[in-house]
């Protein structure tokens, strides 16, 4: 039966874990040890250095499909990422062999339909391998240079999106011939009940981790593109606007000038306050037009406080 309740963070680890098993290989997943005691969701999860919310998000959804898109940008990237990762290690270096381990020995080995039928987990076991190394070569080294601050030209997550598939029709394929057709004694009938049971397990995660990564970890991973094109452009315009074409900065006396001529002062009071005289004013100024392409009391003004040099709230509109 479904569990409908949205776990939050100050509900109790063990009663999470009590009220759906499953979500025992996610903690793994997720860098959580055991021997957490009574801890509340958070404290575990602070712990084990893990984003709470991230978290719950991804728990919840795998356990009643819950999950609020609106609140996408609380994602912390690298606990997906992490997650995701982990869950590769955990299907390819554990789960795949343990089950051909016990579909080994649920089959008769003189039995050619037997033969046939680990030939075709093998065939599964190499199309799902080869799936997620792909996204170990190239999914996720691309959100970490992302991360970065980076943004590669020659891929994106909608490159990824649109060959990102379900891998399972033939673990489908595999649990209906073994239902239907394999033949088995009393002996072997009750290891391959419950080898079946984990071809079915099996299944059902691997359905739930496809739409982890398309339902919440492609629709983060486009928030970020968009938040690093949108960074990129505002650094553009800024560099074309307030560098100019020139590489030289401004000295800490230009600077204090700038300073000045954005809080209203003339020349002559500059000068005053600077405590140099009128026509070494004039050249600052002079200087500074042609270090920063700007001419305009507002263009400086704009410089002055996109650069740190005095706050908005100090600055007459």
């Amino acid at each position: 039966m479904k569990n409908h309740k949205v776990y939050e963070s100050n509900d109790q680890m063990i009663s999470l874990i009590r009220d759906n098993y499953n979500v025992l290989q996610s903690l793994g997943c997720f860098g959580i040890a055991l021997g957490f005691g009574d801890k509340t969701v958070h404290d575990t999860c602070e712990d084990n250095g893990v984003d709470t919310y991230t978290f719950l998000a991804v728990v919840n959804f795998t356990i009643n499909g819950y999950y609020n898109a609106d609140e996408a940008d609380r994602l912390s990237i690298p606990t997906l990422l992490h997650y995701l990762e982990a869950s590769h290690i955990y299907y390819l270096d554990y789960q795949l062999p343990s089950i051909r381990r016990e579909l080994t020995e649920s089959i008769n080995k003189t039995d050619s339909l037997g033969i046939l039928i680990l030939s075709l987990y093998d065939e599964y076991a190499r199309e799902i391998r080869k799936h997620m190394k792909y996204e170990e070569k190239m999914l996720f080294p691309y959100v970490k240079q992302l991360l970065q601050g980076s943004m590669p030209a020659d891929y994106d997550i909608e490159t990824f999106s649109k060959h990102h598939g379900q891998t399972d029709q033939k673990l489908r394929e595999l649990k209906n011939i073994i239902i239907k057709y394999l033949p088995g004694d009393i002996q072997r009938n009750n290891k391959l009940t419950a080898t079946l049971y984990g071809i079915y397990n099996n299944e059902e995660w691997l359905r739930l981790h496809s739409r982890v990564e398309d339902e919440i970890f492609v629709p983060a991973i486009r928030n970020l593109e968009r938040k690093q094109m949108k960074d990129n452009v505002t650094k553009n315009i800024s560099n074309m606007v307030f560098k100019g074409d020139s590489s030289e900065t401004l000295s800490d006396r230009e600077k204090d000038v700038v300073i000045s001529l954005v809080q209203g002062m003339s020349n002559k009071e500059i000068a005053e306050h600077l405590f140099i005289s009128v026509n070494t004013v004039i050249t600052h100024r002079r200087n500074i037009a042609r270090k920063l392409q700007i001419h305009s009391s507002a263009g400086l003004t704009i410089y002055a406080i996109v650069n740190g040099l005095v706050d908005i709230s100090s600055v007459k509109l």
